[in-house]
């Protein structure tokens, strides 16, 4: 995997929350480790599926991130051996990116699931977003839906729905749409939104950005965003 994006210091883990890497590649677990450390996470790895289940029963981490191509006990097995003994969040990172893969992982009962490669940006806040599920239970606590004209969107459960139709949004299409209903009014040009969601050290083509906003509009079926002309993208203010 030639390019992950990384963006230090913009996401950091409350009271140091520790992260369990079971990632039988050691390029990409010495990224993951070391920007989730940048961040604010303690971070913990093992090599294989059996390791993992160990160093597991060692530390009692808060949430685990798992590879499913794993040597010894693939990553669904560890999953299911996990949810045995424990309710902690499992985020599984992996290759497999066909649908039969993913329900495989949901039905061991995988909080997540992201396909590689991934930005690590979008990995953070999507351990955010199960840490949260953790830390609220469910019960009485305040909503952090985001909504827009007919547009609701769940930033915790990575769920949008337009006149309660939902809608199904790419990874960086979701992060695009969040940041643009949670800034209604502002304006963001290309670059900024390559440098938010891409990550800083993105150096590809920024048309790459009018290809995910013209997505975006076609699952939305809506006139939602507008192009500011010779500056970019906006989500325009609803009157209070």
């Amino acid at each position: 995997y030639k390019h992950y994006d990384v963006i230090v210091f913009l996401f950091i883990g409350d009271d140091m929350s520790k992260i369990l890497i079971i990632e039988d590649e050691k390029p990409i677990q010495n990224i993951i480790r070391a920007f989730l450390e940048d961040a604010g996470y303690r971070a913990v790895s093992a090599d294989d599926g059996a390791e993992g289940i160990v160093r597991f029963r060692e530390c009692r981490p808060d949430l685990v991130l798992l590879d499913i191509l794993l040597p010894k006990i693939n990553g669904f097995a560890v999953c299911e051996m996990i949810r045995r003994e424990s309710s902690t969040p499992v985020i599984m990172l992996t290759a497999l990116d066909d649908d039969f893969s993913q329900m495989k992982g949901f039905d061991a009962l995988a909080d997540d699931y992201i396909t590689k490669p991934f930005s690590m940006p979008l990995v953070v806040r999507r351990i955010e977003a199960v840490l949260r599920r953790m830390e609220k239970g469910g019960a009485g606590e305040e909503d952090t839906q985001l909504r827009y004209r007919d547009i609701v969107m769940d930033p915790d459960n990575y769920d949008v729905s337009v006149s309660g139709e939902n809608v199904s949004l790419t990874a960086r299409e979701f992060e695009i749409l969040r940041l643009l209903m949670e800034n209604q009014g502002r304006v963001f040009s290309r670059e900024s939104l390559l440098d938010s969601i891409w990550g800083y050290d993105y150096f590809g083509d920024e048309k790459i950005v009018n290809t995910h906003i013209k997505n975006i509009r076609r699952k939305l079926g809506g006139d939602y965003i507008e192009t500011v002309r010779g500056v970019g993208y906006r989500i325009e203010k609803e009157n209070p």
